[in-house]
């Protein structure tokens, strides 16, 4: 069930300006075990929400590799989304409406920031596994580097130390595209919908692959002119998400993933700065994404002090990390048991 954690107070952001009071959406899994030792906090990527049991459902439940029946799990959704805690639609103590475009520029550090005032709020001193993975393995790192004694285990998969040039190209794409819809300086809540149906278009270009979209998307119907079922799937998924999800939020979040560099106002470059991770590392990367290629991953495998790392073989490209629950399993399972005897 979604609860409301209320923070009523500012909450300062990296951008050197503040939001009046902050709330955040979050739900727990399991049972918090008397030693409060049981925790496995979920950090979600750029459309998901706190219901964790929905969206990586073969890895957490009863039963599954995070069995609630054995931790204690906790997702939150960040602010800047729409999916309850604080963003673009939210209420503007000040004005009295919504922010909109008003809403402030918000970082990675800024999403971690507000999550550990929930932390504390649950009062939870020990985060036993973070996880996540694409930005919600950004979190994971900043929240590792920011609460070193706190964080004890770490499982990251699609993800980088930094946003890369080709990812904040994409990003820019998008925001160009939500720009363009002539609703988009609306002062509505359904602003920016078409636009934002082409930046999801955008967006699934690289969240597969060109072997992926020739393989379930190909027309055997050599006659056709038009209403190729690759030009239906993409249409399909921009409406899909236009229905659950929303333009501000998208654009809001968007500019937070391009910000994305754990060295920002830190004393070394992003090496350096894996090197001063303590805390023993699961690390995966999937053989076909585009959006945030093995590269990646091998480089925070390189600087990683106590890592262990795989790679996955998956058709499925970036979203493999959603898809490919029994692979990532085969590697989760035995880590868990080997490092997290509770």
């Amino acid at each position: 069930m979604l609860q409301l954690f209320h923070y009523n107070a500012p909450l300062s952001l990296e951008s050197g300006a503040d939001l009046s009071s902050c709330t955040i959406a979050y739900q727990t899994f399991g049972v918090l075990n008397k030693q409060k030792s049981n925790v496995v906090w979920v950090c979600h990527a750029l459309t998901a929400s706190a219901d964790v049991g929905d969206w990586w459902s073969a890895l957490i439940g009863a039963g599954n590799v995070i069995d609630t029946n054995k931790y204690f799990v906790v997702c939150a959704n960040i602010i800047g989304s729409c999916y309850g805690s604080t963003g673009p639609l939210t209420i503007n103590p000040t004005t009295g409406k919504s922010y909109y475009h008003s809403f402030p520029l918000i970082t990675i550090r800024d999403m971690v920031q507000a999550h550990i005032l929930l932390r504390q709020h649950l009062s939870i001193d020990t985060i036993h596994l973070l996880m996540g993975g694409s930005m919600g393995g950004y979190q994971v790192l900043e929240w590792a580097l920011m609460e070193k004694n706190i964080i004890q285990n770490l499982f990251l998969i699609a993800t980088s130390a930094a946003e890369s040039a080709w990812g904040i190209a994409i990003h820019t794409a998008q925001r160009l595209a939500i720009e363009a819809d002539s609703t988009w300086q609306e002062q509505t809540h359904d602003a920016g919908a078409k636009g934002l149906k082409a930046a999801r278009a955008i967006g699934m270009l690289s969240y597969r692959n060109y072997k992926m979209y020739e393989q379930m998307q190909h027309d055997v119907d050599n006659t056709k002119l038009d209403h190729f079922r690759a030009s239906s799937y993409i249409i399909y998924q921009g409406e899909k998400l236009v229905n659950r999800f929303n333009a501000y939020s998208y654009w809001t979040l968007s500019k937070a993933m391009d910000a994305h560099n754990i060295s920002r106002n830190r004393a070394a470059d992003c090496a350096g700065v894996l090197q001063t991770l303590t805390q023993p590392t699961l690390l995966m990367g999937i053989s076909t994404d585009i959006l945030c290629p093995i590269e990646e991953q091998r480089f925070m495998a390189a600087h990683i002090p106590n890592v262990q790392y795989h790679e996955i073989e998956s058709p499925y490209g970036h979203d493999g990390f959603l898809i490919e629950a029994n692979k990532i399993a085969e590697y989760l399972k035995p880590w868990l048991e080997h490092k997290m005897k509770i």
